[in-house]
């Protein structure tokens, strides 16, 4: 089974601590609707009424070509980073997710991009990491191309 990983606690505490985001500014502040706001830390859509970071965010060391930056949520307190081997709520409430394998010099290994269903994720996964180019995939929204998490081939 891949290992489905959230973002570093470290990373998400300076953040939470005022930490500039990754266009200089400090993350905005916003009252989650309950849904569409997936922590990209506890990996759970983040409660309605609770409070939430919007930022933008780089998941990769450096800058090169490769290394997009976008939008995303965090819970605005706490909460207990998410990961593991089970498929985590937030890749469960969208239809579909936007995948894309990356080689270990963090560079889109080409015909790794799908838009993938929940139910088709398994199959997607299994399929990708057995390229031995693959050192872990990355997993976006496929409507607005939002980083939701990394995930990383069986250890």
């Amino acid at each position: 089974m891949p290992t489905f990983t959230a973002m570093p606690t470290d990373i998400v505490t300076a953040y939470r601590n005022g930490a500039k985001d990754a266009h200089g500014n400090p993350p905005e502040r916003h009252i989650s609707n309950g849904s569409g706001n997936p922590c990209r830390h506890c990996l759970k859509n983040i409660p309605e009424g609770a409070e939430m970071l919007v930022l933008a965010h780089k998941p990769f060391e450096g800058t090169h070509p490769y290394a997009e930056v976008g939008p995303l949520f965090l819970c605005a307190d706490a909460c207990a980073q998410g990961g593991g081997q089970a498929l985590p709520d937030i890749l469960t409430t969208s239809p579909d997710y936007l995948l894309k394998g990356y080689s270990a010099d963090d560079r889109i290994v080409y015909g790794t991009g799908a838009i993938v269903r929940p139910s088709d994720m398994s199959v997607y996964l299994q399929t990708t990491f057995e390229n031995p180019q693959i050192a872990y995939v990355h997993a976006r929204s496929a409507r607005n191309n939002c980083y939701q998490l990394r995930i990383d081939r069986d250890a």
